[in-house]
């Protein structure tokens, strides 16, 4: 028999199967890091890539095909990988993911490079789950806050380089090597995984739910629609949004009833009668919400209020990121040491809610410092919050059901975003434009009637008059968008005040009792190593 996940994650059988962790750790940070920087760098390529390629309008399904595909098969990754086991579902999604990069790289058309973002954007969804799964696996509930810091680390270590890296590949090297970039980092990864992961077996004769899995897709695919055509591409009452929004609803009404029959539910919903992964869910969603809202206004508000250079955008949210990432350790350090947690969600729910409410606070006359200031309370915030909730999650259910839950604890993550980009920025589009249409009457108008976003050439081409009105007009959008973060992150403090702290299982004092509070275990399973 196998040692059990804790002794395998503490190297009890000596110093050879902790070194073996360390490595298979760094293998999931590099794959983490994939993930996340495709996207970041992938933004500032894009002027780039449209030059050579051509095909400006339908440059925003770039984007769109990735996020789809990545949302879609965020539950499905989650779930194979419960059923077959995670190695094999984890490394079958970074080939996917290489797989599409080089394709994207080849693209001699804007659609073949949306189709093949498409493909990597599938790989990336199981790298997602993968990683935070394969923790759950390897590490004991005790010890996985840190390391899940760790990953909250590269994720804001991505948010913060992924522009500047991004930019400085295709400035020296062109628009493909953004893509081919990830091939010898992904490789790395794949060759760690495979020689030094080693998981219990996994052999199930149930069949993948499909009729769940398209129900599902179904109702993903129409809500990310929604939230990303909604105001843009499609008026928010249009027929095309609202087609998009039943076939949300219904497909996702019934994909709820259906798993109530399936013999190998896609979401098992017994998960959601803990009270705590229920919580979680919320939490995490908002913090999406929150999370990415803030990283898409802030830049626009430094660029056309204060004066900041566009090419260094991911450096003006360094007090934010740097925040995150600081909080993120720390808060893993600590769950780790002492085995409690619940102060971090209620802290972060109290920070964040008040970082957000001060960023709705700056005008045309807020300084840099300031500004920076506002952004770290957010940052210390969303660092408490962002891996804790995976962590909560993952303690909330049972080891056969670890793929499930860091899945849809992912999914929701990520369908907060959706809505975060979409409603804020439906409000702050709409405030920019009322207020442009006062203070510059027709010529403001005329100014934002395709856009509210002016790029900084664009606001340096503007009359001053204008120009001065835009940056009111900014001001007062973003000061509505942050206040609506802020009443929606009250939700988050609200929520996290309910969880119950419930002892983490683990290598420090031993924590008897169940794994959450309705009393699901968490079982390592005892089974032979892969």
């Amino acid at each position: 028999m196998a040692d059990a996940p804790e002794d395998r994650a503490v190297g009890t059988d000596g110093g050879k199967q902790a070194k073996s962790v360390r490595v298979v750790l760094l293998a999931l940070m590099i794959a983490m890091m994939l993930a996340m920087l495709d996207n970041m760098i992938i933004g500032t390529a894009m002027p780039t890539i449209v030059g050579e390629l051509g095909g400006l309008e339908h440059l925003s399904w770039v984007v769109t095909s990735y996020t789809l595909a990545t949302a879609a098969s965020t539950p499905l990754w989650g779930k194979i990988g419960d059923m077959y086991g995670r190695k094999g579902s984890f490394m079958a999604s970074i080939v996917i993911f290489l797989a599409g990069s080089a394709l994207s790289g080849m693209s001699q058309d804007m659609g073949q490079l949306i189709g093949f973002r498409a493909l990597q954007g599938l790989g990336a969804g199981g790298l997602m789950v993968g990683v935070m799964a394969i923790i759950g696996d390897l590490i004991p509930p005790r010890e996985r806050g840190k390391y899940q810091g760790m990953m909250a680390g590269v994720m804001a270590l991505a948010m913060i380089g992924g522009p500047l890296v991004g930019g400085t590949i295709t400035d020296h090297w062109g628009w493909r090597w953004a893509f081919y970039i990830n091939l010898p980092l992904g490789a790395v990864a794949l060759a760690a995984v495979s020689a030094v992961l080693h998981l219990p077996k996994k052999r199930s004769d149930a069949r993948i739910d499909y009729p769940g899995a398209l129900l599902l897709t179904l109702g993903i695919t129409a809500i990310v629609l929604v939230t990303t055509w909604g105001g843009t591409e499609y008026a928010w009452t249009s027929a095309r949004i609202m087609e998009l929004s039943a076939i949300g609803v219904v497909a996702l009404v019934g994909f709820v009833l259906w798993q109530t029959r399936a013999a190998e539910p896609i979401v098992p919903l017994h998960i959601f009668r803990s009270r705590n992964f229920t919580l979680m869910s919320v939490i995490g969603f908002i913090t999406g919400f929150v999370m990415f809202g803030a990283t898409l206004f802030l830049p626009l508000y430094q660029q056309a209020v204060q004066g900041a250079s566009a090419t260094n955008s991911g450096l003006l949210l360094l007090p934010m990121l740097g925040a995150m990432l600081v909080t993120s350790m720390v808060a893993g350090r600590v769950t780790t040491n002492t085995g409690r947690y619940k102060v971090f969600p209620v802290a972060g729910g109290v920070l964040m809610t008040v970082g957000l409410f001060l960023l709705s606070l700056m005008d045309t006359g807020t300084s840099r410092l300031a500004s920076g200031l506002y952004m770290a309370v957010v940052g210390l915030g969303m660092g408490c919050l962002m891996q804790i909730t995976m962590l909560v999650a993952q303690n909330s259910v049972e080891m056969k059901d670890m793929g499930v839950a860091s899945s849809s604890t992912t999914l929701f993550r990520t369908l907060g975003s959706s809505f975060g980009v979409a409603i804020m920025g439906a409000l702050f589009n709409h405030r920019v434009q009322d207020v442009m249409a006062e203070k510059a009457g027709a010529l403001g108008s005329k100014v934002t009637e395709q856009s509210a976003q002016l790029d900084a050439a664009s606001l340096a081409k503007l009359p001053e008059e204008a120009r001065e009105a835009y940056q009111h007009a900014v001001s007062s959008g973003t000061h509505g968008a942050f206040l609506l973060g802020a009443a929606v992150g009250v939700i988050a403090l609200i929520a996290s005040v309910f969880v119950k702290e419930v002892p983490l299982k683990g290598t420090g004092p031993k924590a008897d009792g169940p794994a959450d509070g309705d009393g699901a275990a968490a079982k390592a399973a005892m089974t032979e190593p892969v």
